[in-house]
């Protein structure tokens, strides 16, 4: 499309390219390289709201890689007033926050930003709808289980068979998304002949369609449900996978969080 002279539409191919880069588990270090390089030719064609569109998914890149901290840069994304409906990067801004926010943790920011964002996708934006439901229906089952939350419950109730539904259409992509809700879902109601299964599941899932971020996710949540148990030996099992996986995908800040879940386990044994 550049070769022809088609700007826009190799800007706009080039979003869908990192986006689903994203989605798939890339090396968190070549997507940042694939952004730097195409925020080099939007300079040059000076292209400014296509640049910032760019800018909020390095941000995210360089959050998950390592806060920030060394792969920052100076321009950051201007997105302008969030609460005006005609502001073309609502749904990108909201999304993003909430996808950063389930990475580190924060489930009242992810859900506040979940809720922003889900109303909002477009007809067009079917991938990131679905995952936008996986990402808020995981949150929920975090916040059911730290506050008992009556409207995270809801949501897990409509998501798993949107995630259930979209499985069915692609096994690739999505059973592994299904199986960890699943598993968290039996988690909660501390059935642990179901939980166990599905976590396993979700983790040789996303280790066959090659989704190193996700496998990592799921090995975490497992080493979690088996410290809730007290099944230490499964639990340090089940964290050294998730940091190896976390390793490979080159998220520091996930492997840091990891270690100290390791470092507190081996301090108590």
């Amino acid at each position: 499309a550049l070769s022809f002279g088609h700007v826009d539409i190799t800007f706009y191919c080039s979003f869908h390219v990192i986006k689903n880069a994203i989605f798939s588990g890339a090396t968190l270090r070549s997507i940042l390289k694939e952004i730097d390089y195409y925020l080099h030719l939007l300079k040059t064609y000076k292209i400014e709201t296509a640049r910032t569109f760019l800018l909020i998914f390095r941000e995210t890149v360089s959050l998950l890689i390592d806060n920030g901290q060394a792969t920052s840069i100076e321009a950051t994304p201007f997105v302008g007033d969030l609460n005006d409906p005609g502001n073309k990067l609502r749904e990108s801004a909201f999304f993003h926050k909430a996808v950063q926010c389930l990475w580190v943790g924060h489930t009242e920011r992810c859900r506040y930003y979940s809720e922003k964002c889900m109303p909002i996708l477009g007809p067009l934006a079917q991938l990131t709808t679905y995952m936008s439901k996986f990402y808020h229906a995981l949150n929920s089952l975090d916040l059911i289980r730290k506050k008992n939350s009556t409207k995270g419950k809801e949501v897990a109730r409509v998501a798993i068979p949107a995630i259930r539904d979209a499985a069915a259409s692609s096994d690739w992509n999505f059973t592994n998304k299904l199986r960890l809700l699943e598993a968290e879902q039996q988690s909660l109601r501390q059935t642990h002949r179901k939980a166990v299964p599905l976590y396993e599941a979700a983790i040789e899932s996303a280790k066959k369609s090659g989704f190193i971020h996700e496998q990592g996710l799921a090995c975490e949540k497992a080493a979690f449900y088996f410290l809730k148990v007290k099944n230490k030996e499964k639990a340090l099992e089940y964290f050294k996978q998730a940091r190896e996986c976390y390793e490979d995908w080159g998220s520091f800040v996930k492997v840091d969080f990891i270690q100290k879940e390791l470092d507190g386990l081996n301090w108590k044994n």
